[in-house]
């Protein structure tokens, strides 16, 4: 079979002419055939209104415009219509310092893998808020981080990426934290701890010139992992029954003692009322005594006299059918029936 070689060729040639692009040169020279009036004046126009709106922009309320001519910084310029040199010249990157920016930490979703940084945890990498706490605990700590920035010039061109650098530093501070206190202080003492971090997160990100102002810290509800969460209630039930039983101790407690205390100073207040009762009389018949002692000693047959008189006249009423006689009596008068008496006795 013989080939057609000279066809062949042309065939190839043609289909080269036809994917081949039209020349520059040819385009300008039809364009140069194509008259239009006026048309100078129109690329005016339309470079001058390029120009302008190029040249003017305007900065919203809370924002600040950051001018780089050829790639520098060069000034700040704030809210309302501003002037700079066309695109090409001078750029502006437009910073919202007023708007309170918001990172969550800790939530399942919130944050993309890559958004870890270093601190990613073995167990899972999307939960940042499983942290070891100070008494070798783990616990859940979940936080949310709202900032501003303060310095937009450092925030733009200080720090490669001010975000990242705030995940991480914000973890880094919150584990600081946790890390030196026990599971049940990290429970119950959440502002105290937000606090803290926000202190130590913020002298960080001023040290790394992040521009960056640290609003608050919000700490969300702080518990222990499921695994371990039945063990962890059933420690807290003792914990609970323990302070119960010392509260009902206490209360035995201040029922007993202010009552043996009360009855104690009752006692002591009756002995010293009886001490004082003793002492008083005894005084008192000391005095007696003295007074008659110093009587007796002025005369004394007369007080003899008198207590040998009082003596007899305490006595005799206590005696009864008794015969009492003087040492002195030689014989004795029948002048009593001592029988009668002897019978009314009986």
């Amino acid at each position: 079979m013989s080939w057609d070689w000279e066809k062949l060729k042309e065939q190839q040639q043609a289909k080269k002419t036809v994917g081949i692009p039209p020349q520059f040169n040819e385009l300008a020279d039809k364009l140069k055939e194509i008259k239009f009036p006026g048309a100078p004046i129109v690329v005016l126009i339309l470079l001058l209104l390029y120009l302008g709106s190029s040249a003017f922009y305007t900065v919203d309320v809370d924002e600040v415009g950051i001018i780089q001519r050829f790639g520098k910084y060069v000034r700040t310029t704030q809210p309302g219509l501003n002037f700079k040199l066309p695109v090409g010249i001078e750029n502006v990157t437009k910073v919202k310092v007023r708007r309170v920016y918001k990172e969550e930490f800790g939530f399942v979703g919130e944050r993309p893998q890559n958004e870890r940084g270093q601190f990613q945890p073995a167990v899972d990498e999307n939960d940042v808020s499983l942290m070891l706490t100070g008494d070798l605990n783990v616990a859940l700590v979940p936080w949310i981080v709202q900032y501003r920035i303060k310095d937009p010039y450092n925030y733009l061109f200080k720090v490669h990426d001010n975000r990242r650098l705030l995940l991480d530093m914000s973890e880094a501070a919150m584990r600081l934290v946790v890390g030196d206190r026990s599971v049940n202080e990290v429970i119950s003492k959440r502002e105290e701890i937000a606090i803290e971090a926000r202190n130590i997160l913020q002298q960080e990100m001023d040290n790394a010139e992040s521009g960056i102002n640290i609003v608050t810290i919000e700490m969300k509800r702080t518990n222990v992992p499921g695994p371990v969460q039945p063990s962890f209630n059933e420690v807290n039930q003792a914990v609970q029954e323990k302070e119960k039983t010392i509260y009902q101790a206490k209360e035995e407690y201040n029922k007993a003692i202010p009552t043996a205390r009360g009855e104690a100073e009752r006692t002591i207040r009756v002995a010293e009322g009886y001490s004082l009762d003793r002492i008083n009389r005894a005084e008192g018949d000391a005095t007696r005594f003295q007074t008659m002692f110093n009587e007796y000693q002025k005369a004394k047959d007369i007080t003899k006299r008198r207590l040998y008189l009082e003596m007899m006249n305490s006595l005799f009423p206590k005696i009864s059918n008794k015969i009492i006689i003087d040492s002195d009596q030689k014989n004795l008068l029948p002048l009593l029936n001592l029988d009668k008496l002897q019978g009314d006795k009986k």
